[in-house]
């Protein structure tokens, strides 16, 4: 369970991180902690899996990824497990996941993929099927762009104001 610590420290990483010289040491002044009990934090969240990664967040679209396209599969239940492992293992899957198919609509796995082209997104498409040997799934390009976020958890530790 988190406290209201980590629920201070959560809300600073998910801001701008500082372009300074020593930025951990910033953050942690921010919340009134030393920088090495900050460090120690967060090592501590990604050693127990509550922190997977922290790194640059770029608009694929403006460095050349313009085509990007969810991938709807059919997928045999008993198959979801390995087929889950194989296409969350491709580099250029940044999303994937299973939902409950419709009578109107069957697919059962979705997985979102990133291109320059939508030729290089059919492409790929179609390596990961002969790879997982599947051979029913449908690509649905984004054709625009309303909004595109991270979730934002415990906004109420944002800007410095903590509640207690």
């Amino acid at each position: 369970m988190l406290d209201n610590l980590d629920k201070k420290i959560i809300a600073v990483m998910q801001d701008d991180f500082p372009l300074v010289a020593e930025p951990y040491q910033e953050l942690a002044a921010r919340i009134g902690i030393s920088e090495d009990e900050l460090l120690t934090k967060l090592n501590n969240y990604q050693k127990a899996g509550k922190l997977r990664k922290m790194g640059a967040v770029l608009k694929h679209r403006e460095i050349g990824y313009a085509a990007n396209a969810l991938c709807a599969w059919i997928v045999p239940e008993t198959r979801l497990d390995e087929v889950g492992r194989l296409m969350s293992g491709c580099k250029a899957v940044t999303h994937c996941y299973a939902r409950i198919p419709q009578p109107e609509w069957p697919y059962n796995f979705y997985t979102m993929l990133h291109a320059h082209t939508r030729d290089e997104c059919k492409a790929l498409a179609l390596k990961l099927a002969q790879m997982a040997g599947l051979d029913s799934y449908t690509l649905l390009f984004s054709t625009r762009e309303w909004k595109k976020t991270s979730m934002n958890y415990f906004p109420e530790y944002a800007n410095g104001e903590w509640p207690e």
